[in-house]
């Protein structure tokens, strides 16, 4: 909750100077802005900036399943899922969550993944290529990570991160677009409605707003990738994880997870340069060489 607290004052400091700016900038250039348009667009941006997020989060799990075809082990049927069971099991205990779904789903690739929209209600998932692929201790290691994403409470933070980024993105692309269309139209105020620069100004200015967005989305998530590392270095033990990781290198038809899941996975950190400022892993060598360096 003292989570949830927070990133919502956060956000409500981020419009605050948000409606600020825009009051200071209309008074700069000359534009009449009505209050009221502007505190119904700053409602509408809360609503559509954080809606979508939190509808993704609580349907996170379901998603989840549907779209990755997670076999969930209700009553294990053999060793080795008895054992994910109590490994998960054990883990959850000792980092005082809840003890989440455990499942399986089809992928030759090693991976895995933790959705859910709280510690107490969360999903744990591995793929039968990692089974295949990795030993006993680096599934550990593996499921000690995805555990730590849960309980450092990873899904719920992104998600009004990302609440806070989109809301940023409608206001302010709309309040660019209103002052390009004031510029725009010089003296000219007969018609008070909006014009084609407010449409081009806006569209263009989210676009490009969206694109920062991202990018500070991506950071975090790369940031809690090495947060998540440590977690598994601590439940399971830090060769293990740095094994795991190895591991993880030399699988070379390794590919990140679809979609939103993606974020989610314990694989992925391939691309160029640039490219890195829109990953959702750190490269694999920098996570080893963190936990190498920690140690």
């Amino acid at each position: 909750m003292m989570r949830i607290f927070l990133l919502a004052l956060t956000n409500f400091a981020v419009m605050t100077v948000l409606f600020v700016t825009m009051n200071v900038l209309a008074a700069l250039f000359g534009i009449n802005m009505s209050r009221g348009s502007m505190t119904s667009m700053l409602v509408m941006a809360i609503v559509f900036g954080f809606g979508g997020s939190f509808i993704s989060l609580l349907m996170s799990k379901w998603m989840a399943k549907k779209s990755m075809g997670v076999q969930l082990i209700e009553q294990p049927s053999n060793n080795q899922e008895r054992w994910l069971v109590e490994t998960v099991r054990r883990q959850a205990e000792k980092v005082g969550i809840g003890m989440p779904e455990v499942g399986i789903f089809y992928s030759p690739d090693p991976n895995a993944f933790a959705t859910g929209a709280n510690k107490n209600n969360a999903l744990v998932a591995v793929s039968q290529g990692l089974l295949q692929n990795m030993t006993p201790d680096e599934v550990e290691a593996v499921l000690g990570h995805e555990i730590g994403h849960i309980a450092n409470g990873d899904m719920v933070t992104q998600t009004l991160l990302q609440g806070v980024l989109n809301t940023f993105v409608f206001f302010f692309a709309r309040v660019i677009g209103m002052l390009i269309d004031g510029l725009l139209r010089g003296n000219n105020q007969e018609n008070n409605g909006v014009g084609v620069g407010y449409f081009i100004g806006s569209m263009i200015a989210e676009i490009l707003l969206g694109f920062l967005a991202t990018i500070i989305v991506m950071w975090f998530s790369r940031y809690r990738e090495f947060r998540a590392d440590e977690a598994g270095a601590e439940l399971a033990g830090r060769q293990k994880m740095i094994a795991a990781l190895r591991r993880l290198q030399q699988a070379h038809g390794v590919h990140e997870l679809p979609g939103e899941m993606a974020a989610f996975g314990i694989a992925g950190g391939l691309g160029s340069s640039f490219g890195k400022l829109f990953m959702t892993h750190p490269p694999l060598e920098e996570r080893i060489a963190a936990l190498q360096n920690a140690s």
